[in-house]
């Protein structure tokens, strides 16, 4: 089927067993063409050892379990279980998980100002 693309990535708790650095990239394996999106899971302990922005995509972080703190533009903000947190490309960033057991998160890239329609508004009834 044209129309649809599935990929199998187990289950979240696998992801940091089975996948490099304990995440999985979905641009490729979906083919997608308008965001990025990965799904991870870290470690007691992680953090990811180096600061970063984008030139133009915003990211939006889901939090799905564990504790974290996301450090943006020099500022920390905590991120937990239900935490959804966006940051502007150009704003320095980095995760770490801060508590006693695995972070799960979602982290979603897509470009800035480039959505248009979404919802319903984007929909055709057939």
């Amino acid at each position: 089927m044209e129309n649809i693309k599935n990929v199998e990535i187990g289950e979240l708790n696998e992801i940091g067993q089975n996948f490099e650095n304990g995440k999985v990239f979905l641009k490729e394996a979906l083919e997608l063409t308008s965001c990025e999106i990965s799904i991870n899971t870290v470690p007691k302990g992680f953090k990811v050892p180096f600061n970063h922005k984008h030139r133009q995509n915003e990211e939006i972080y889901i939090i799905l379990k564990g504790e974290g703190v996301i450090t943006i533009d020099g500022s920390k903000f905590p991120a937990r279980e239900g935490s959804c947190i966006k940051i502007a490309p150009k704003s320095l960033r980095a995760i770490e998980n801060v508590g006693d057991d695995k972070l799960q998160f979602i982290c979603i890239q897509a470009k800035e100002g480039s959505l248009e329609y979404f919802g319903l508004s984007d929909a055709e009834l057939g």
